[in-house]
């Protein structure tokens, strides 16, 4: 899946969209994707600028984006169009190894258990084979606001 369907699909958007590509997906189980990082990046000019490191926050919202991606492609038929993911939870988050500027981030998310509009997923981000961090983290989704007031 390219950047162009993965747009389509989630609200987010530069500079929070955090998923670039899925290059695996199985609707109802599990999906791989994929976050490029750059020094460019705004995060890295003020989170440590002598030793840049992606924060575990944001490392975390990859992975939820990423499991959102997978709700929204396992329920097609359904209306989840128009419905907005929001995190409900997140629970035994480990981060083990610090994410650089130049890596790319393989995002494995897997679908742990759905109850109704509640979604919970393990998440695991790598880099080069080794793990970076992962948590289980839980979703639901609400229906968009449409008035402003």
């Amino acid at each position: 899946m390219d950047i162009q369907e993965i747009l389509s699909l989630l609200p987010h958007r530069y500079p929070f969209l955090l998923v670039d590509k899925v290059i695996a997906m199985e609707k109802g189980k599990s999906i791989v994707a994929v976050k490029n990082t750059t020094i460019n990046e705004p995060y890295f000019q003020g989170h440590f600028p002598s030793y840049p490191v992606m924060p575990g926050v944001l490392i975390l919202e990859a992975l939820a984006q990423a499991g959102g991606i997978l709700a929204y492609k396992t329920e097609e038929e359904d209306d989840l169009k128009n419905k907005l993911t929001y995190f409900m939870g997140i629970d035994k988050a480990r981060f083990r190894k610090p994410i650089l500027p130049g890596s790319v981030i393989i995002l494995n998310v897997e679908l742990i258990k759905r109850k109704q509009s509640v979604w919970i997923f393990h998440g695991r981000a790598e880099v080069e084979g080794k793990l970076c961090a992962e948590a289980d983290l839980m979703a639901s989704f609400l229906p968009k606001q449409t008035d402003k007031g």
